[in-house]
This record gives structure tokens, sequence and C-alpha cells, in this order.
């Protein structure tokens, strides 16, 4: 299927779920071939329920990211660290589930991995239609502070979908994708639960509203 897809120009990164009730380490480094072989970037769902090295996992075939990363140990977060990886925190899925195990956050913070912030939206286990709510969750939940969350949904968000010289910043030659928020700080993004939403939306300079 990789092969497949890939030659019809419709993969942009190859991910999968490595966890005890879904991809084995096994099988996942067999895909992450395959993906290799094609020239393709990899991500990996990881170390959500356990610990299954599966942060190291994805630092070994130089990942775009690692998301959930709830069990991930120490010495695969300095792996993450060397390889570039970005820790893509998914705190929706955590409060769905009722998680009480908690990202490295701290280590991730000492060995300068960047922290995103998404969504995970999916029917299963994150339905969650808002991103600034992930972001309230992730400050809440994970004690980011909100310069830490809105950098993650924005440039280190970017850098996990292998967009870091498009998109993510307010600078000379990336895309003009702007939302203007009627707030008197940014801190004020992370801190309002629900709320009405942006004032103008821009995609590639031209106003959508």
């Amino acid at each position: 299927m990789v092969t497949a897809t890939a030659w019809e120009g419709l993969v942009d990164a190859v991910d999968a779920f490595c966890e005890g009730i879904a991809f084995t380490p096994t099988e996942t480094r067999q895909l992450f071939d395959a993906a290799q072989a094609l020239g393709l970037p990899v991500k990996l769902h990881a170390d959500q329920l356990s610990d299954l090295d599966g942060a190291a996992i994805a630092a070994e075939y130089g990942g775009l990211s690692a998301d959930h990363l709830e069990y991930t140990n120490a010495t695969a977060v300095a792996r993450m660290a060397a390889a570039g990886t970005v820790a893509v925190l998914l705190p929706a899925a955590f409060y769905c589930l009722r998680e009480t195990k908690l990202p490295p956050i701290d280590a991730f913070r000492r060995h300068g991995v960047a922290m995103a912030v998404a969504s995970d939206l999916n029917p299963g286990t994150s339905p969650i239609l808002s991103l600034r709510l992930a972001m309230n969750q992730a400050c809440t939940l994970f004690r980011l502070t909100p310069e830490e969350a809105i950098r993650g949904a924005t440039v280190h968000a970017a850098k996990a979908l292998g967009l870091a010289g498009r998109k993510g910043r307010i600078a000379a030659g990336h895309d003009a994708d702007l939302a203007v928020w009627n707030v008197g700080s940014p801190a004020e993004l992370c801190y309002w639960i629900g709320g009405p939403g942006p004032i103008a939306l821009f995609a590639a300079g031209a106003r959508l509203y």
C-alpha cells in the first residue's frame, strides 16, 4: 500500500501506532524500512499506553515526530533530541481516556525537544473540534506555559509536519495563513474555554472572512 500510494503522489509522510493493541516494534520497523526505501519521512504514535520504546524507534528513523508519549523513557527523550524529532502532545486523548500518566514534559524541556500541541481529532479517543481547547488542556493538564502551548500549535506543529520553512511563523517567505483574534494578550488563546472564534482568517494571503 505504501509503495502504490507513494507512486501516485498521495503520501507526504508514513505514520503508525506502535502499541500493544496496534503495531509491534518489529512491524513498525518493517513499515518504516519501506517508507525510507521510497524516500518518505516517518511519524509515530508512540508510548501512549505502555513503553515499547516507540519514541526511540521514531528517533532511530529520523522521524518528524512522535505523538502521545505518556510512557516515553529518559533514554528515548535524549534520542529524540539528537534526531530533532518533535514531541507532539495530545492532551485531549489523555483527557478522554482519563489517563493519569503524564508525558515527561520536564525531560523534554531539559533536552530541548520541541513540543507541538495537536488535537488528535478522531471519533474513538479524541472527539475534539477545537485546537484552542487542546492548547488550554496542554496548559491545564500537562502544565505547559501559554507561550509553550502557542509555539506548540504554530512553529513546532509546522516542524512536526515537515513544513518548518513554510508554515508556523509570521515571517518573510512563509505562507500568509493567519488567524486574527480579538484578545488583549496571546496567553488568552490558552486561557478561555470556548468563546468566539477569530475575527479574520487569511489563507495564502487571501482573506476568507
